[in-house]
């Protein structure tokens, strides 16, 4: 099966791979980032974002879709990382999770948006899928907002890695 590829009007994806590791380290270790997607004592390390990029491809191999590695269209800068995979973080569901994380300076250009909605419409008429769920932490008011311009809707909280996280939905029309 061929990748999906994941084209938005300013950012194109390529299926997360090996090769990926110093651009995913720059995004993933930047402290700003990993204040929402790291929830453990210790700082993140080089050895994590290996383990994520092993967990992507295997993902893409078993699933046939995943998480991309975000490229502005114009210029080929990795913007961010952004996608679908599955989760085991709703309890009693093996559900379809929408993701993104964007660059910090770009933060506010709309681009984390861009992606979920990217997300959904390939979830929905590419993939066939009639859910998607989306996370985050309750303070992360810019992701929740994001959730919300792609047509998410708040289903309450769940405990994920011990901490609660507003659940988000977004059924197929």
């Amino acid at each position: 099966m061929t990748a999906p590829v994941l084209e938005t009007p300013r950012m194109r994806g390529e299926p997360l791979a090996p090769e990926h590791e110093d651009e995913l380290a720059e995004l993933l270790l930047h402290p700003l980032v990993n204040r929402w997607l790291w929830v453990w004592s210790s700082p993140p390390t080089r050895e994590y974002v290996r383990a994520g990029l092993r967990n992507a491809t295997e993902h893409w191999e078993r699933h046939g879709f995943g998480l991309w590695l975000l490229r502005d269209r114009a210029t080929g800068a990795m913007v961010g990382r952004g996608g679908l995979q599955y989760t085991d973080a709703v309890p009693g569901e093996f559900a379809v999770e929408a993701a993104w994380t964007i660059v910090p300076h770009l933060w506010g250009l709309g681009l984390a948006t861009e992606m979920a909605l990217g997300a959904v419409e390939l979830a929905f008429e590419r993939l066939g899928l009639t859910e998607v769920v989306a996370i985050t932490l309750p303070a992360n008011r810019a992701s929740r907002r994001v959730m919300e311009k792609a047509g998410f809707r708040t289903d309450g909280t769940i405990d994920h890695v011990g901490l609660e996280h507003v659940l988000y939905r977004r059924a197929r029309c």
